[in-house]
C-alpha cells in the first residue's frame, strides 16, 4: 500500500472509505462496494491513458509541423527484411520471363527494375542513406585539418 500513498492520495481515501463501509455494512454489500471502487480505479486509469494519448498526439503534431519525419512502425526491421525477401522471391520469375523473352537485355531490364524498387524503398526508409560521405561533416575531419 506504500506505493499508493505517493501516487494517488485521493484513491487511497476512496479505498479507506470502501473498507470502512464494508466494515459497517457487512459482507452482503462487499460485492457492490468492490465494484464501485474498481469503477473508480478504472476511471482513473482511463483518464491517465487519455492524457498520455493526447500528449503523444500533440508530440506527433509538433514533429509534423516542424517537417521532421517521425519514425513509424512500418520502418521496422521486419518490414525491410520482408521486403527484401519478397523482392528476391519475385526476382526468380521476373528473371526467367525477362531472359526468356528478350534474353540478356530482358534479364538486365528485369534486374534494373528490381534494384530500382529496392533502392527506392531504402531511400524512403532512410533518406540520408545515399548522400556522399563528404557532404556529412565528421569530427575526424576537423582533427586532421591544420
Amino acid at each position: 500500500m506504500t506505493g499508493m500513498d505517493s501516487r494517488d492520495p485521493e484513491l487511497k481515501k476512496e479505498l479507506n472509505a470502501t473498507l470502512q463501509a464494508r466494515r459497517e455494512l457487512g459482507e452482503e454489500y462487499e460485492s457492490a462496494l468492490v465494484d464501485s471502487f474498481l469503477e473508480k480505479v478504472e476511471q482513473r486509469i482511463d483518464g491517465a491513458v487519455d492524457r498520455r494519448l493526447r500528449r503523444q498526439l500533440a508530440e506527433q503534431q509538433m514533429v509534423t509541423a516542424r517537417g521532421v519525419r517521425s519514425p513509424t512502425p512500418t520502418d521496422s526491421f521486419g518490414e525491410r527484411f520482408g521486403f527484401g525477401i519478397v523482392s528476391l522471391v519475385l526476382a526468380i520469375p521476373l528473371s526467367a520471363i525477362g531472359g526468356g523473352v528478350a534474353e540478356l537485355p530482358g534479364l538486365l531490364v528485369a534486374w534494373a527494375g528490381i534494384v530500382g524498387v529496392n533502392a527506392f524503398q531504402a531511400m524512403r526508409s532512410n533518406p540520408g542513406m545515399f548522400r556522399s560521405r563528404r557532404a556529412r561533416p565528421s569530427s575526424q575531419d576537423s582533427d586532421w585539418e591544420g
